[in-house]
């Protein structure tokens, strides 16, 4: 079976870096290629002044990445509603109470860098290495934009990165019981039909992580490691993780927050 994913350089003085990264991800290195002169694989990673997930041939849509300083992710932080908005109130963030929160399914971290924005310590675990590499990326170039802006820095500060190839549920399960304050899981919920409208640019992704069909077994172990809760991001018509009813959800237009409660948030 070919490997469906490849890495390229975006230029001559990226190759022994892609080389490095080429060797720790166990896929082939392809050098210096643009990604639209390439039939074969559907999908490569990209290194250069950032390191993406494209889609080949010429035709193919903009690329993946992970962007925690500009883009939709800065205009969220200065006008996406600050503590006021439903994941916020989800975790439990109220007046100077930021809990620290393990988001077990980060996938491209940006439900993560919300939660750092608004004051939260998150560390992030990611068991696809491709997205992995993506978030590390992303952090890497956080850190260094942070050098020049406070702001930026105080975020940066509160986000690490699990960096062991460790799957949330053997994580959660070393965990002690109630020590962590908050669990954070969105884990990638299957399409309904052919028809779910996913964007272009968003398909190389969803191909390549798939659906998280063990998604249920990672409440309970959770659910044992949080001291306050653990939340659940949802599909709005999506069942309960594990057919577990929560304590609450919060609802939005297109999804939802499932809280399962443990103990009181300080007030």
């Amino acid at each position: 079976m070919r490997n469906p994913l490849a890495l390229v350089a975006g230029a001559a003085e990226c190759l022994p870096e892609a080389r490095a990264l080429a060797d720790e991800l166990k896929i082939p290195c392809l050098d210096c290629v643009d990604p639209v002169d390439i039939a074969e694989p559907a999908y490569v990673l990209q290194l250069g002044a950032q390191l993406q997930l494209c889609a080949t041939g010429r035709k193919a849509p903009g690329p993946v990445l992970v962007d925690f300083v500009g883009g939709t992710l800065a205009h969220r932080r200065k006008y996406g509603g600050g503590k006021g908005q439903q994941i916020a109130k989800a975790v439990g963030i109220r007046g100077g109470f930021g809990p620290r929160v393990v988001d077990a399914t980060a996938g491209l971290g940006r439900d993560a860098f919300v939660l750092a924005s608004l004051g939260c310590a998150v560390h992030m675990l990611e068991r696809n290495t491709v997205v992995r590499a993506l978030l590390r990326d992303g952090l890497e170039r956080l850190r260094r934009a942070a050098s020049e802006d406070p702001t930026l820095a105080e975020i940066a500060a509160r986000m690490t990165l699990e960096e062991r190839p460790i799957s949330a549920l053997d994580w959660l399960a070393q965990q002690p019981a109630n020590s962590i304050p908050v669990v954070y899981l969105d884990p990638m919920f299957p399409a309904r039909d052919k028809s779910a409208k996913v964007k272009k640019e968003m398909a190389a992704f969803h191909q390549l992580v798939g659906s998280d069909e063990d998604a249920d077994a990672l409440l309970a172990p959770a659910y044992a490691a949080c001291y306050y809760r653990v939340v659940v991001k949802r599909p709005r018509v999506a069942p309960f993780l594990a057919g577990k009813k929560p304590a609450l959800s919060l609802q939005g237009k297109s999804g939802r927050f499932d809280i399962y409660t443990k103990h009181g948030i300080p007030t």
